[in-house]
């Protein structure tokens, strides 16, 4: 029981460990890491029909939602609901795993 104890505690002290805030979030650290301008956005479209800006670099994925200037989402039926269009896995030489 105590061994357990001991473990749990180590892992949530590595696991908070890993938690940086002054860590640039602009920048990608995958394996061909450059800044998130340099790859392509594509759009996906929330069940509610409003946008997301979206990035696939084959590991990892970028999601946030398409705000107009006010901060209001911006719903402009590009597509259908539950769909991603435009290049958004275009930019990285790294694949998705299947």
């Amino acid at each position: 029981m105590k061994l357990t104890k001991i473990t749990l505690a180590l892992t949530a002290a590595i696991a908070l460990g890993a938690c940086d805030d002054k860590q640039n979030k602009t920048v990608d650290r995958g394996f061909d890491s450059k800044h998130l301008s340099q790859l392509k956005a594509g759009i996906w479209v929330d069940p509610n029909g409003c946008d997301h800006w979206i990035i696939d670099d084959g590991i990892e994925g970028y999601l946030s939602q398409r705000l107009d200037k006010y901060g209001k989402p911006v719903c402009s039926g590009v597509a259908p609901p539950n769909t991603a269009v435009g290049p958004y896995n275009k930019g990285s030489s790294v694949p998705d795993p299947i």
